[in-house]
């Protein structure tokens, strides 16, 4: 078995991993054939130059199944039925493993999970820049044959991806921590909204929205998701709900104090989360500039922030209803927020901290 990969890649879900994943390997020259039960993803897929249909005869030397997680443990185990080294990109990863224990060729297969997506989805979201820089954990199994493992890290690589080697239960609990249960403390925190009167809606600002933005993804898609990591998750959601808990016990009792402790926590657990380039979080400061809403407005924000010298490390866009300009925050270092202040406010933009 060859670790180096030269392809054909078969790609089983031309979606918007699936295809993305597609393009990245056709932007290195490999070929690339496409297998999905929709004709109108196949035809989108294949007219963006993401491969080719498969066909009976074609021998790929692996096989990406990147379908929902309800399917996954079947397609994997169809294409282990031939010679190929198999991965997926699935968002669980000790349910379909173990669904396919004792199955000849299980040496072939090798886990992986791209952290990498859109709020859109389909073929026609897809790109070949969608994993650059980002992290895609590959989750060998205790019989993974260590030239199946280096040829789905060679995927990973080409992808543009940084490969992170984890067991597929290491996996499952960290994506429970990182991905599943924020996601669902979201989907509480918007359900909390559903039903509101007018008038308590008013009120939103950009906080509701940060919160509960990803809320809005597919309840289905979501609902396999959650439901085939429910071991990891449903310790971690034990662990929240006895934190809620605290916070009713200290609101009930007058305990500020209390609530702080909770609230202390939450700050931790926001410095914990690496920053840029997977370094440490640094020290940041916000810079906020009332933009008017006419085109261009944004690009000449930019184009004078830029020309103060700092560089901008996010930004955040807030459109209240009640006021007839968006208020754009600038993430920036620091000690870097007030010289962008000045600068900002030289060229005549109103600005704020």
């Amino acid at each position: 078995m060859s670790d180096a990969l030269v392809g054909p890649v078969e790609i089983v879900g031309a979606g918007l991993i699936g295809t993305s994943i597609a393009l990245a390997c056709r932007r290195a020259g490999l070929e690339v054939l496409l297998t999905d039960p929709s004709d109108d993803h196949l035809r989108t897929a294949s007219g963006l130059g993401a491969g080719r249909a498969s066909a009976p005869g074609d021998k790929p030397q692996l096989v990406v199944v990147a379908v929902p997680p309800d399917h996954l443990a079947q397609e994997i185990r169809r294409a282990l039925a031939g010679d190929a080294v198999v991965t997926d990109v699935g968002s669980v990863k000790a349910a379909p493993l173990a669904a396919l224990a004792g199955l000849p060729g299980i040496a072939r297969y090798v886990g992986g999970h791209p952290m990498a997506g859109s709020e859109r989805s389909g073929p026609l979201a897809a790109s070949a820049a969608l994993f650059d820089g980002r992290p895609w954990a590959v989750t060998p199994h205790p019989e993974s044959d260590a030239a199946a493992v280096d040829l789905v890290e060679g995927l990973v690589a080409l992808c543009g991806a940084v490969p992170v080697r984890l067991t597929p239960d290491e996996h499952d609990k960290a994506v429970a921590r990182t991905s599943h249960v924020p996601h669902l403390m979201a989907s509480l925190a918007a359900g909390a909204l559903a039903g509101a009167p007018a008038d308590h809606l008013a009120l939103s600002g950009q906080g509701v929205r940060d919160v509960t933005r990803v809320a809005a993804g597919d309840p289905a898609l979501y609902g396999q998701i959650v439901a085939g990591n429910a071991v990891a998750v449903g310790a971690l959601l034990a662990g929240v709900r006895d934190r809620l808990d605290t916070v009713i016990e200290a609101l009930a009792a007058g305990d500020r104090a209390g609530v702080e402790r909770v609230l202390g926590e939450g700050v931790r657990g926001t410095r914990s989360i690496p920053g840029k380039h997977g370094g440490a979080p640094r020290p940041t400061g916000a810079v906020f500039v009332a933009v008017p809403d006419h085109p261009g407005e944004l690009a000449r924000l930019f184009a004078d922030a830029g020309e103060s010298g700092v560089n901008i490390e996010d930004v955040r866009i807030d459109h209240d209803p009640g006021r007839p300009v968006g208020l754009v925050e600038l993430i920036v270092d620091e000690d870097r927020a007030e010289h962008l202040l000045d600068s900002l406010e030289s060229r005549g933009w109103v600005t704020h901290r």
